[in-house]
């Protein structure tokens, strides 16, 4: 591997790391939910997201200086996009609380914040292996795996937008609920997204 390819798979191992920490956190401020720390908790969640928008704007100046690259510089681009719409779409989830002052917590989000842990830290161990993809006998597997985890996130979405619908007697709550399952069901998309780049650059360049 040349000496100036390291970059891009560090900064895509990175650019998930902060997916993750993202991911965490979100569980954390779930699990001990208090509606008066929620700013608290959004410019924690954000200085994580711009962390991950650096990482980002990191790999378009190397792929607009670069001469070669690994790969297609466009589908370099396109998973470095995908990686930051993750971390994103889990800062959306957090926003949507505190746009929707939501004061108590749904047992079922929880359990779906911790769906996209696992999808982040599946990302991980395959942005951890990407630099070998041409050779490695993980990745096939991890991609499998993130697709199961995304199932399971929907049928999470059916039976939790199912339950809202039958429960649920105010119509504001039953559209800020709403709102906020379908930001997850995104989150667990998006992680998904990236695991197909991964898929599509490894056919091409197998």
């Amino acid at each position: 591997m040349a000496k100036g390819d390291k970059f891009y798979y560090e900064n895509f191992a990175a650019s998930t790391a902060l997916s993750k920490s993202a991911a965490t956190y979100l569980v954390k401020c779930l699990e001990n939910y208090n509606p008066d720390n929620i700013q608290q908790m959004l410019a924690e969640m954000h200085e994580i997201e711009h962390n991950a928008d650096i990482k980002k704007h990191e790999m378009s100046e190397a792929l607009a200086k670069a001469f070669v690259t690994p790969v297609d510089r466009e589908d370099l681009d396109m998973l470095s996009n995908n990686l930051d719409d993750v971390t994103d779409k889990i800062e959306e989830i957090l926003q949507k609380f505190y746009i929707y002052n939501i004061q108590s917590i749904d047992t079922a989000v929880i359990e779906f914040a911790k769906k996209i842990v696992r999808s982040c830290e599946l990302l991980c161990e395959l942005m951890n292996e990407f630099e070998n993809f041409k050779k490695s006998k993980k990745m096939h597997a991890l991609i499998i795996e993130l697709n199961d985890v995304e199932e399971e996130c929907d049928k999470l979405y059916l039976l939790s937008m199912h339950e809202l619908t039958k429960k649920s007697t105010d119509v504001l709550e039953t559209i800020s609920w709403r709102e906020i399952y379908d930001c997850l069901e995104a989150c667990a998309d998006a992680c998904e997204h990236v695991s197909e780049c991964v898929g599509s650059v490894i056919m091409k360049n197998t």
